[in-house]
């Protein structure tokens, strides 16, 4: 088994690989057993049109934590790992800290993950943890060192994230007003990073998860 052989499996349930690490020989008492941590993601585009189509996509609570375990427990019995969901808790596990691990996320200028390839729209399914060693691809530096704009810091328009922290109350309750509606079709902070744009994220998911954000504060 090889990182593109498990990769090939994720990809052809829209999922991939986001990056990984070797499991130190101390390491947290979670991965103890394991040898290899994989951080899987959505396969964009192709991830929402699988989604959509699943029967979980219309259960009237957690529809995609309910597809990620379907799925991803289904690829971790195939190859005899563990999975680990970032909805396990409390406690929960710890994935930025695992991102951050791979080499391949980075922390933004306002303190939120960057993504080598998805950019500050990275956003995990859940995490694999293999009992064999698997050969790494190599750490990407992060692409904030880079962007000279930096838009992410001037595109709220409520500057609900800084370099200082994210004002989660703020910006849900600026959402959730008329004037606020455009936000719902992403993150204006983290559609602003240059790699998200490349991604690939449709709007309609964007749209999803930024309702299950918000919950039925919203306004009419």
């Amino acid at each position: 088994m090889t990182y593109d052989d498990v990769n090939a499996l994720l990809r052809a349930n829209a999922l991939r690989i986001l990056g990984g690490f070797l499991v130190p020989s101390d390491p947290d008492p979670i991965l103890q057993g394991s040898q290899t941590l994989l951080m899987i993601g959505p396969d964009e585009p192709a991830f929402w049109p699988v989604f959509q189509a699943s029967d979980e996509f219309n259960l009237p609570k957690d529809p995609m934590d309910h597809w990620s375990k379907r799925v991803l427990g289904g690829i971790a019995e195939t190859l005899d790992a563990r999975v680990f969901y970032p909805s396990d808790g409390p406690p929960y596990p710890p994935f930025f800290t695992w991102a951050l691990q791979t080499g391949r996320c980075h922390s933004s200028p306002i303190n939120l993950l960057v993504h080598d390839r998805a950019g500050m729209m990275v956003s995990f399914r859940g995490a694999l943890a293999l009992p064999v060693p698997l050969d790494m691809p190599p750490p990407q530096p992060s692409p904030c060192l880079s962007c000279s704009a930096k838009p992410c810091l001037t595109t709220c328009p409520v500057t609900a994230l800084t370099p200082d922290g994210y004002d989660v109350d703020l910006c849900k309750s600026h959402i959730a007003t008329p004037v606020g509606r455009d936000c719902m079709q992403g993150c204006k902070a983290r559609l602003a990073c240059p790699v998200s744009q490349s991604f690939g994220r449709l709007p309609e998911q964007s749209a999803f998860h930024m309702r299950a954000f918000v919950g039925p504060v919203m306004s009419e």
